[in-house]
């Protein structure tokens, strides 16, 4: 007779090396059921003779850095006597990375680290500054060598605004007030203290969050507790010499319409923002799934969770419409992406996830949601910058990759600050659970200030291209170029050693005819063209 237990132990040791080969060897291509199906045809409608649209704010291409992982040391800041390149302890292959991407905002410093984030920690001589465990991210010693100083003056050399989430959930009115007034008066006890630390002139800082998640990490606070302690922080954190502040309450997450309901009856008009946090994951509790070794419905169900976005978005909304129907409160996304396991081997509580195809895909999709709802969207920062979550980097020693995501971001820069032009696309849709569905094609436009059109399309399908008629109402094109992101598998990542598997590259697919524009679209694609 077979010994149960011996076979029970075979089974556990094939099962831990076949993780271990997957970690190793990224899966083929996830199959899908069927043979490939025929292109099929869709036309995509530029509306360009509509009412002038919305403005797509630059602010939604921004940022999120966390004391987290490796985001911050290692990612953004080597110091000074690093033997890795670096420009005044800033990496400089990461700066460049983001200087090209133009990265018009920048949050810092969580996330949940921010409410137990005390600002005159991280200030004065880094020799002398306390250390302190970060609780929330893997019990990681914090040394605070990265603080304001560090931070804001990270900001001016990307030339971007700089966000800061301020301390309530452990802080005081006191320390946010004096914090303010540290980083943006020109005289005074504040003035005087920043300038003994090396900064004569003060910084601009606009963005101030009120708190981070303060239905949970920032306090597990109940609504109407909070947006009373909100209209308290904000009444003391002033504005010195020109500074004007845009005040962002800590909003809800996901589906939480009562907390903006709440909010926006008790602090209305003293906000200039709330926040909402949404995140494309699996769910909470258990296995998120693997970043990059998926099947083909996982796939599609990532699309599905990614895309329901709209609907949180147009709930929240209606909500603030009620109550602000000027749409004088922007919502902000200032946590969103993808969140998976983390990589096997990596350190536990840091984040660290690998970035594949479909992450690029997942961004591009939730860019045509915000665009659609330019009107009340004025802010997103993606979770993370540098190697957490969907980064834009990852860094190892004095190696760094561009992930997918950093490919999408930069296919969409265009957009940025761009007038807002409806599209209407007849494209099919999938269904992929009851309740969601994907679209096999989705499209987005805008105008830019020298009166350029730029039309990105996504086709997420992994069976088929897309033959596509791009239609406009008044526009005769005389000129057409692109760039476009794919690759052979939707599994393809970018890692050391093999940093270019996923890149964007030149499409002169497109041909002017009388219609308009023709081009097919290959298979899990993404494509912007600049149309004169």
């Amino acid at each position: 007779m077979k010994n149960p237990k011996l076979l029970l132990l075979l089974s556990a040791v094939l099962s831990l090396a076949a993780v271990r080969l997957a970690a190793a060897h990224p899966a083929e291509e996830p199959q899908t059921q069927g043979p490939a199906s025929a292109a099929r045809s869709v036309t995509v409608r530029v509306q360009e003779c509509s009412t002038d649209g919305p403005t797509i704010a630059r602010e939604i291409y921004g940022q999120f850095s966390e004391h987290l992982g490796t985001c911050i040391y290692g990612g953004l800041w080597v110091g000074e006597d690093s033997d890795i390149p670096n420009e005044e302890g800033y990496r400089t292959d990461v700066l460049e990375a983001l200087r090209a991407l133009r990265v018009p905002v920048l949050r810092w410093p969580g996330g949940c680290f921010a409410d137990e984030y005390h600002w005159r920690d991280g200030i004065g001589p880094r020799s002398e500054r306390p250390r302190m465990v970060n609780s929330n991210w893997g019990g990681t010693v914090e040394d605070n060598s990265f603080g304001t100083h560090e931070f804001l003056n990270l900001c001016e050399k990307l030339g971007c605004e700089p966000y800061i989430s301020g301390n309530v959930g452990s802080g005081t009115v006191e320390e946010l007030a004096k914090w303010v007034e540290y980083m943006t008066a020109e005289s005074g006890p504040m003035a005087e203290l920043r300038k003994r630390n090396g900064r004569e002139k003060p910084w601009k800082v606009r963005y101030l969050g009120i708190g981070n998640e303060s239905w949970g990490c920032g306090g597990s606070m109940r609504p109407e507790y909070y947006a009373d302690l909100y209209r308290r922080y904000a009444n003391f954190c002033r504005e010195f010499d020109g500074n004007r502040l845009y005040r962002i309450a800590s909003g809800a997450s996901d589906y939480d319409y009562n907390w903006t309901e709440v909010l926006m009856k008790s602090i209305g008009s003293r906000m200039q923002g709330i926040s909402l946090h949404y995140y494309t994951i699996k769910g909470w509790q258990g296995s998120k799934g693997s970043a990059t070794c998926f099947s083909a419905d996982e796939y599609y169900e990532t699309l599905g969770k990614a895309l329901e976005i709209e609907q949180v978005i147009r709930r929240h909304t209606a909500v603030m419409d009620g109550i602000d129907p000027a749409r004088r409160i922007g919502l902000l996304v200032d946590e969103w992406g993808t969140w998976f396991d983390e990589e096997p081997g990596t350190v536990r509580g840091h984040l660290y996830q690998q970035n594949t195809l479909r992450d690029a895909m997942v961004a591009a999709l939730t860019f045509n949601v915000f665009h659609r709802h330019a009107d009340r969207i004025r802010m997103a920062n993606i979770a993370q910058v540098a190697n957490v979550l969907q980064a834009m980097v990852l860094t190892r020693g004095a190696e760094m990759v561009l992930t997918p995501t950093y490919h999408a971001f930069y296919l969409y820069r265009p957009h940025q600050g761009a007038q807002f032009v409806p599209t209407a696309c007849d494209a099919a849709e999938r269904q992929v659970t009851p309740q969601r569905r994907i679209p096999e094609v989705s499209a987005t436009a805008s105008r830019d200030a020298e009166g350029r059109l730029h039309l990105s399309l996504v086709n997420p399908g992994l069976e088929r291209e897309q033959r596509v008629t791009v239609a406009f109402e008044r526009l005769k094109p005389s000129k057409v170029s692109g760039m476009i992101l794919t690759a052979p598998r939707i599994d393809a990542c970018n890692d050391f050693g093999r940093a270019d598997e996923v890149r964007t590259k030149a499409f002169r697919g497109a041909k002017i005819t009388a219609a308009g524009i023709e081009l097919t679209l290959p298979a899990k694609s993404i494509l912007t063209l600049e149309i004169e």
